[in-house]
């Protein structure tokens, strides 16, 4: 073959340009696969408490708390209980690992359900404004009582919750909340004690060829 010949095809205009993209293809590929990195997932803390006529909640039931092994549904799926949860017996802190969860969402993964007037626990015994006997609301100091329920409101990031039922006076609502306390803080610096941070992980080789296309 004429080596004229040769010089002269790749010097087409067509196929020079055919080169450029496939080397800025190739260029893009391999900055992808070199900087590709696992995109962190939500994974914040807060804190509540909830007094019973007086008589703090200590939800002691192991059904309270959350463990590794149910924190995936092994297909991906982001299960309820995955989105917030309580882990090791520590009944004062929210494991919230997902965006836009709700007060309402958390207490129904207890099996317990908040209202604007009433609160049912779990074994279905009801305590409803009557009386003197209120559902008082606290977030971070702030009261929310008689403003219509929470169960819509997103838990945010250290956020400290007072549900409180009964006839209790304004000095005993402040009693109440000063023993919430903000452990959040303290989680949000270290790690899920059994994680439910599915999305972090070392990246793998594989994880960076599935990212390049």
């Amino acid at each position: 073959m004429d080596i004229l010949y040769v010089r002269r095809k790749f010097k087409h205009p067509v196929v020079l340009f055919g080169l450029g993209l496939v080397l800025g293809v190739l260029l893009v590929l391999v900055i992808r696969f070199a900087t590709y990195s696992v995109p962190k997932s939500t994974h914040y803390h807060a804190n509540f408490a909830v007094y019973l006529n007086g008589k703090r909640e200590e939800f002691k039931d192991p059904k309270y708390y959350e463990e590794v092994a149910i924190c995936s549904s092994g297909d991906g799926i982001t299960i309820p209980q995955q989105r917030a949860h309580m882990h090791d017996e520590v009944n004062s802190v929210v494991h919230v690992h997902d965006s836009a969860v709700t007060w309402g969402q958390f207490f129904e993964n207890l099996r317990w359900v908040i209202g604007p007037d009433f609160i049912e626990t779990a074994d279905g015994t009801m305590y409803r404004n009557n009386g003197n006997d209120q559902l008082h609301i606290l977030i971070n100091g702030q009261d929310y009582t008689g403003l219509g329920t929470i169960a819509n409101m997103v838990i945010k990031d250290q956020s400290q919750l007072l549900v409180s039922y009964g006839d209790v006076s304004n000095a005993s609502l402040k009693t109440e909340a000063a023993t919430i306390g903000n452990k959040a803080k303290h989680y949000d610096e270290s790690a899920d004690p059994a994680s439910c941070n599915t999305g972090d992980h070392e990246v793998t080789i594989k994880d960076r060829f599935k990212h390049l296309f």
